[in-house]
């Protein structure tokens, strides 16, 4: 296996295939993710098309040079050594297009870089019923299907109709509405494998009257503004709820908000939110997440699992 990506071996890589994007090396991850922590990937791509996207991978995977990909970088906490191989960026894949319209629903076909948010917006003001709960929620498509994203009882899975996906081994493929409960899609996780990339999907949403769409589409934004630090450098929320329980409750009543480790410290708002307060590192980050971890096991006995997407290297490696 390859120790580092360098300019050289980038060329030699790409030199037999079509590739049409952007490329840089020793890319600071702390620039691409919400958190703004994470040292380098060793090469940082940006396919301008699916064929480029298709091309590079295959190549990666026949150097045997491992990958990953970010949208939005909205939860994710990247090492301090930062990522060894490539990071592929989807942030070029943001079609849309309505595929079907109907009396009273809406079939759309969006490509994974599509921002969150816009899909949110594009819904209200068309009124049409499925995704209000997701508005605030930061990040790319393909992201919130990959950890099913969702909040106030909505998730993406309940809109979709299915999956466009790219493999090295398998390529293009598509779950349908007959096989796509192989994505495995439950509480914040899927079955996606780490080498799959979504594409894009189609979506369909129910045709609703559009002040009642926009009343609650504002009602949950209002809620998390006044309930999460949404202005403030994080990752979301750093552990997933377990069953039956809210991950920030056990945390604030285990005394962990306001605890600080270097320069992360867990939101006094929202005690699930870890913020960087300038600089910090991820080292730090962890450090932290193991601390609160063992004082709500020492007063709930209640496991906490991470939420947020760990990659990369520590610097040491």
């Amino acid at each position: 296996m390859r120790n580092i990506i360098d300019k050289q071996l980038w060329q030699e890589i790409i030199s037999a295939v079509s590739f049409s994007g952007e490329v840089t090396f020793m890319e600071p991850m702390k620039a691409h993710t919400y958190l703004q922590i994470g040292g380098p990937a060793d090469v940082f791509a940006c396919p301008q098309d699916t064929v480029s996207l298709e091309n590079i991978l295959a190549a990666l995977n026949e150097e045997r040079i491992p990958f990953v990909t970010v949208g939005g970088g909205t939860n994710i906490l990247v090492k301090d050594g930062g990522i060894y191989g490539a990071v592929i960026s989807l942030k070029n894949f943001r079609r849309s297009d309505i595929v079907k319209e109907e009396k009273d629903m809406l079939l759309l076909f969006a490509e994974s870089g599509m921002p969150l948010q816009k899909l949110v917006s594009f819904s209200k003001e068309r009124g049409y019923s499925g995704i209000e709960g997701l508005a605030g929620i930061p990040g790319f498509l393909g992201g919130a299907i990959a950890g099913n994203a969702g909040a106030f009882g909505y998730s993406i899975k309940n809109a979709l109709v299915s999956v466009r996906m790219l493999n090295p081994d398998k390529g293009i493929y598509e779950m349908s509405p007959d096989n796509i409960g192989k994505l495995g899609l439950e509480y914040r996780a899927s079955k996606l494998p780490e080498d799959t990339v979504v594409l894009s999907a189609n979506m369909r949403f129910r045709k609703d009257i559009k002040e009642d769409v926009a009343k609650r589409t504002n009602s949950f934004l209002k809620r998390k503004r006044e309930t999460q630090p949404l202005s403030e450098m994080s990752a979301g929320c750093v552990f997933k709820n377990p069953e039956g329980a809210s991950a920030g409750r056990l945390i604030d009543e285990a005394g962990c908000k306001g605890m600080r480790i270097g320069n992360v410290e867990v939101s006094r708002m929202h005690a699930n939110f870890f913020i960087n307060k300038g600089d910090a590192k991820a080292s730090d980050f962890l450090k932290l997440m193991d601390e609160v971890k063992k004082k709500v096991v020492k007063v709930f006995g209640a496991e906490l699992e991470p939420e947020i997407r760990i990659m990369g290297r520590d610097v040491n490696r």
